[in-house]
């Protein structure tokens, strides 16, 4: 199967499709209608170079992914407050973007630490306490890992029961399906999008997960003695960690080999979790969505045949 390098995410009552330079958010509003907006792609960087080098590209990818996707939902979002909407100024309403930029920037990286904290930190310290019955530093490192792939099964499962998530899941479902449908070959319509795949290998869950595993190699070779120097090295890997991820789940969203496909099994499974069978409702915004930046016809035509 042929990447189309399409990607996107599911935001509130809608879907987020990137394809290139352009991005394109569409909505379902409670009266029914799809509002869709377009946007050029820019990323945080200026320089094009860094987003073209191995290892390096992903850091910078998952950052943009970061920003785009707050960005994104505080869109998807701005459809559902309760307040009504007030006439303002050209000068207020600059100022009220101002104000929303700088929101998202802090909820970005409020949400980062936070992230850092929970499944970096806390499961190196968890683990610390099996320290007094064994001396065997890989079996601790081995036993830190399964706490953070534990906690991560938890969080996702925890976010799943509520009733918001559940319907971002399924949207979330939607999403996957239109890009299967349309990388199998498959005309771009309900029906067939219906009964493609809600799994695929680019999803972002599945890179949450390589990075649990990655993770859990790079710690094999921290050796500092002070525990204070083993948390900061595991922050400082970080970025590598994600570069390392990043890689993986492009080439198994480019590649149908065996090894890759096993490989691509665990995080395949978690989707399972974080994905939801989409209503047709829903399969329609996902189409909105992707034909706004991406002429699936002509690729496929291209590609497939």
């Amino acid at each position: 199967m042929k990447s189309s390098n399409i990607g996107g995410q599911a935001v509130l009552e809608g879907i987020m499709m990137r394809n290139g330079g352009k991005y394109s958010v569409a909505v379902r509003r409670t009266d029914g209608e799809i509002v869709v907006d377009v946007q050029d792609y820019n990323s945080i960087i200026p320089w094009k170079t860094p987003l073209k080098i191995p290892f390096i590209r992903g850091i910078f990818n998952f950052v943009d992914s970061l920003v785009l996707g707050m960005k994104t939902l505080m869109f998807s979002a701005s459809f559902f407050e309760e307040e009504e909407e007030e006439l303002l100024t050209e000068e207020e309403a600059a100022k009220r973007e101002k104000t929303e930029k700088l929101i998202m920037n802090l909820t970005v990286v409020s949400a980062v630490v936070i992230a850092v904290a929970i499944f970096m930190v806390l499961p190196y310290f968890l683990s610390s306490f099996v320290e007094k019955y064994t001396s065997s530093r890989a079996l601790m490192t081995v036993f830190e890992g399964v706490i953070r792939v534990a906690i991560f099964l938890l969080y996702i499962y925890l976010i799943s029961r509520t009733k918001d998530i559940k319907r971002t899941f399924m949207y979330h479902g939607a999403e996957h399906k239109c890009i299967n449908c349309i990388e199998h070959g498959l005309e771009l319509n309900v029906e067939n999008v219906r009964r493609s795949s809600k799994q695929h290998k680019r999803c972002g869950t599945s890179f949450l997960f390589f990075v649990m595993i990655v993770s859990i190699i790079f710690c094999f070779f921290i050796t500092a003695e002070s525990q204070v120097l083993r948390v900061v090295i595991r922050i400082a890997l970080l970025p590598l960690i994600a570069g390392v991820s990043y890689e993986i789940i492009r080439l198994a969203g480019n590649s149908d080999n065996t090894f890759i496909n096993l490989l691509s099994k665990p995080g395949m499974w978690v989707q399972n979790m974080t994905t939801k069978e989409p209503d047709d409702d829903m399969i329609e915004v996902g189409i909105r969505a992707v034909e706004e930046v991406f002429d699936w016809q002509t690729w496929q035509k291209e590609n497939l045949r």
